[in-house]
């Protein structure tokens, strides 16, 4: 059963340390463990290694940790939407491992089921491929690529019981489910926490991932672009 609190900082309380790997869920904006963010923040800790699909946007998300000069590595399949990730390294402030979104996703899910590696085509014959172990299977070329497995889990999710079972809701729910399964720790902020289980049939990630949970704060969720279409002119 994980252990329940009462803020996203006693949460993260003796969980992570400078240098640690924090792979964190999200895509964009959308489904952003903001709390724990901006609870890992105010922590101070320094030098980390994080993994997400992106680091959200200037000043926003994942942006955050960059702005106060927390990361020391990015481990991603995207840089764009996001003007000082770019300049950081370019400027050669920060290290950073690009990889193909799919890939990314396979191996956090390979970690987090006990899988240390596994081969795909996926960029054969690509920088992304220099220096990686190659095999041939059925006449085509495979790249080994390593599972992912995180000091520190950040997860959103949409419900939550008190077991730790979560479901997540529509688009949130893109990496959480796979970065909730490889961390040592994983920390989950949910916007509705049960006093009766989640439906067995709606489980998404089993509570036994999960080790701490908090009820997330109420605010207006952050839209990346908000994209409208062009106010029509009524006719009589």
């Amino acid at each position: 059963m994980p252990t329940i609190h009462r803020s996203a900082a006693e949460a993260l309380a003796g969980v992570l340390t400078d240098g640690a790997t924090l792979a964190v869920g999200g895509f964009g904006l959308s489904g952003n463990p903001t709390d724990l963010i901006e609870a890992v923040r105010d922590s101070g800790v320094r030098d980390l290694t994080v993994v997400s699909n992106n680091m959200g946007v200037d000043g926003q998300g994942l942006g955050l940790l960059l702005e106060n000069r927390q990361v020391s590595k990015v481990v991603a399949s995207y840089v764009g939407e996001n003007k000082l990730f770019a300049r950081q390294l370019l400027d050669g402030e920060l290290d950073v491992e690009l990889v193909p979104q799919g890939t990314l996703a396979e191996r956090l899910r390979a970690g987090g089921s006990g899988i240390p590696a596994f081969y795909t085509p996926t960029g054969v014959g690509t920088p992304v491929a220099d220096g990686k172990p190659h095999a041939e299977f059925d006449g085509r070329t495979y790249v080994l690529e390593r599972g992912i497995v995180a000091d520190v889990s950040l997860v959103h999710a949409h419900t939550a019981d008190r077991a730790g079972n979560l479901t997540y809701r529509l688009a949130a729910r893109n990496f959480n489910p796979l970065v909730a399964a490889c961390g040592r720790v994983c920390l989950t902020e949910t916007e509705i926490l049960l006093d009766d289980f989640v439906d067995p049939e709606h489980v998404l990630t089993p509570g036994v991932f999960v080790q701490r949970l908090v009820l997330a704060r109420k605010r207006e969720k952050a839209i990346e672009k908000r994209t409208v279409r062009p106010k029509e002119v009524a006719h009589a």
